[in-house]
């Protein structure tokens, strides 16, 4: 044998050998592995809600019990629209795609992962009702072992028309025909064209396409699922083009059951957690934080627009959710405020609520922003500014601020400010996208969770039908605002309840902090809001046009109405405790007459009378460090003296709580002309002679005289006309000329 021959043979026996050890490899770990009839008609999976007492939840589960469908009752373009886009061979192969599956493993070895699958609809029907999701080598060698059996026991019908039975659709849905029910509210047998599509489209992700959620992205979606279809010769292109223009036609949420938001919303957030819907399980048991009774409350309001109410417990959880736009971010107007302008600025010491803010009008690069009732009221607290939801303070208050601060404090909150965004406009709510009813709560329980922001969750655990826990909601915090700037924030919003925009809810009987907030224009509104909250809840409320229609509706009106009722029914036993206004602040008197006339902040002096003083209260690293000596050390302005008709007239400029003493100096003689309280005009009417006056300011607190400085006025002469120096009249007559 010559040498060659012998590197052929050594080669040949080398890939024999790999062969052999591949095929013993196969043979060992797939051993155990046989295809179980049962699993592939057995498919009554369920996932069980539970309310926050433990109580199953009864609507919660779309049973798959006996609502399989044939595939003979489907229409053709149904059945082709999931071949063109799960497996265009379906009807051609063996159960495997070699050739996509060693493109597959190709990819995988590069990348280093296992992205890519390549399975046929055999094998995910295999996948789905026999193993489980693990990228695992020896998961995928039981689903070659397992597809084979089932690809010699059953027809291509029998097993399209289980795998059609056992997919999962999202908002517990199993099975096309369940499906079918909740999304368009009709038997598989009748669905067109584009609700094929639709249906065909949830299946890479259902949660990222459903047409409640993102129904952008499931149009998006169902277009491509048509445009495989077309590429497959499936249906021609004029059909084609007439289809991807249609609308969604999914039935509205309403036409369900009544708790059916907050059943979308818990489905939504399990799609979330990654966990395997076909999971070795019969029966998920989710455990939520649902209240009947506050969800009751809900669905008994009836509304003639829009509507979205959210329940939050201090904790995070949601305990009632009801929604006519299900989740869609809007225009939040001047709820913004607090939360983009105020809280930033005070909690980076940039203002205080006492800080006066001038109330007029302004332009910035052609931005002119007015208030909504188009007045403006001079210098304003910016207390006042939140409690009345004046649009000039805050946008100038905003301005004050850097966006990169202001960006920071939203990512703290969850809320990503686009590029577009980020200028004087989001102090009055202009932002792109908006943000959802969940979104806005979860925000503003900042201010009653000591600034720590917890992202609200419908669900509380899940485990399977042992017992087994696959998830429990963990409290995640993130700290944006000090508690300093909370309590401030809370005082002011409890003020807007009792007196400002929020006032429908002053006589509640207990404390709740609301901010309300309204977009539109003169012809109408698109969006109201009011979010308040207690110590222990938030209450979000919107009501409005999802085609933003223009209608007849405000925060401060409409939406506290609303909210007014909730919360009466929410407390009707027991009030909550009041919430924290105090906590990292400082409480300070500070000399009122600066600050109301000089617009200074100043501490009072130690001896500062009552009437003087003006108690606030600031973050507590944030106290003024100049203190008034005006009342221990009074002082003036330099007094006017002027003599007219020989009577000397001492103006004295006005200043409140002091006495004076004047004094006449003559020589040695020194006479106290005056001595009390403020007089405009002090006069005195001396003898001819040269004098000098003298005005010290006194101020009297606890027995004590303060003195202040003597102030010496110009010297005067006094001089009166003596009678043996007048001429007689006679003199000045002109005898000439009469």
């Amino acid at each position: 044998m010559n040498r060659t021959a012998k590197i052929l043979l050594a080669i040949f026996l080398a890939i024999l050998s790999l062969i052999m050890t591949a095929l013993a490899s196969f043979f060992i770990i797939t051993a155990g592995s046989n295809l179980q009839p049962q699993k592939l008609v057995d498919y009554n999976k369920t996932i069980s809600v539970f309310d926050d007492k433990s109580q199953k939840i009864e609507d919660a589960a779309y049973e798959t019990k006996q609502r399989s469908v044939k595939i003979a009752n489907l229409s053709d373009h149904t059945v082709k629209a999931f071949i063109a886009s799960e497996d265009r061979n379906f009807y051609s192969h063996n159960g495997l795609n070699y050739k996509r599956m060693l493109k597959a493993a190709y990819k995988n070895l590069v990348s280093r992962s296992f992205k890519e699958g390549a399975s046929t609809i055999s094998q995910q029907l295999i996948k789905n009702t026999h193993l489980n999701n693990d990228k695992k080598i020896t998961r995928k060698l039981k689903e070659i072992k397992l597809t084979k059996q089932l690809e010699r026991r059953y027809s291509k019908d029998e097993i399209l028309e289980m795998y059609l039975n056992t997919i999962y659709f999202g908002h517990n849905c199993f099975g096309l025909q369940n499906a079918a029910n909740f999304y368009f509210a009709k038997p598989a047998s009748q669905l067109t064209l584009e609700q094929s599509a639709t249906m065909v489209g949830l299946l890479t992700s259902p949660n990222n396409f459903s047409p409640y959620k993102n129904p952008q992205k499931s149009i998006l979606r169902r277009n491509t699922v048509l445009k495989n279809m077309l590429d497959c010769s499936f249906i021609d292109r004029k059909t084609y083009e007439e289809t991807v223009a249609l609308p969604l036609s999914v039935a509205p949420e309403g036409n369900r059951q009544s708790n059916s938001s907050y059943l979308h919303a818990v489905f939504n957030e399990f799609e979330e957690l990654n966990i395997d819907p076909y999971g070795q399980f019969d029966e998920l048991h989710i455990k939520t934080y649902y209240n009947r009774e506050t969800q009751a409350g809900l669905e008994n309001r009836k509304t003639e627009c829009d509507y979205s109410f959210f329940v939050r417990n201090a904790d995070g959880g949601v305990a009632a959710f009801k929604s006519s736009i299900a989740d869609a971010k809007r225009q939040i107007g001047s709820t913004a405020k607090p939360l983009f302008v105020y809280a930033p600025a005070i909690d980076g010491k940039k203002l205080d609520l006492f800080t006066k803010i001038k109330d007029e009008p302004i332009n910035y690069g052609g931005y002119s922003p007015e208030n909504y009732d188009k007045t403006y009221h001079g210098q304003v607290t910016v207390k006042d500014s939140i409690k009345y939801s004046y649009n000039v303070p805050a946008v100038k208050a905003l301005n004050s601020l850097s966006f990169d601060d202001v960006e920071n404090y939203a990512s703290k909150m969850g809320v990503q400010l686009l590029k577009e965004e980020k200028n004087l406009s989001l102090a009055l709510g202009g932002m792109k996208e908006g943000l959802s009813l969940k979104q806005l709560c979860d925000c503003y329980s900042v201010f009653s969770n000591n600034g720590n922001y917890m992202p609200s969750r419908f669900i509380k655990e899940i485990s399977d039908q042992s017992g087994k826990v696959l998830y429990s909601a963990k409290d995640t915090k993130n700290k944006v605002f000090s508690e300093g700037a909370c309590s401030l924030i809370n005082d002011a919003l409890c003020d807007t309840a009792q007196s400002g925009t929020a006032k429908k809810l002053a006589d509640l009987g207990f404390e709740v902090a609301c901010k309300t907030g309204t977009c539109g224009n003169k012809d109408g509104n698109t969006d109201a809001y009011s979010v308040a909250y207690t110590s222990d809840c938030c209450i979000g409320v919107w009501l409005g046009s999802k085609d933003n229609k223009r209608l007849e509706v405000t925060g401060g009106r409409d939406c506290c109405a609303v909210t007014k009722s909730i919360l009466k029914d929410r407390y009707k036993e027991q009030a909550p405790a009041p919430l924290d206004r105090t906590s990292g602040t400082a409480t300070i008197e500070i000399d009122r007459e600066e600050y109301e006339n000089n617009d200074r902040v100043i501490l009072c002096d130690a001896v500062s009378p009552k009437l003087n003083r003006l108690s606030v209260k600031c973050l507590e690293n944030n106290v003024p460090t100049q203190t008034s000596t005006r009342f221990t050390t009074p002082n003036i302005k330099k007094p006017s003296i002027l003599v007219k008709n020989n009577q000397v007239s001492i103006l004295l400029c006005q200043a409140k709580y002091y006495t004076y003493i004047v004094k006449r100096h003559n020589g040695n003689k020194i006479d106290t002309i005056y001595s009390g309280i403020w007089k405009a005009n002090i006069t005195d009417s001396p003898a001819d002679g040269e004098y000098r006056y003298t005005v010290t300011p006194q101020y009297e607190y606890g027995g004590k005289i303060y003195e202040g400085e003597e102030i010496e006025l110009p010297r005067v002469i006094i001089r009166s006309e003596r009678k043996e120096d007048k001429l007689p009249d006679i003199v000045f007559k002109d005898w000439y000329n009469q």
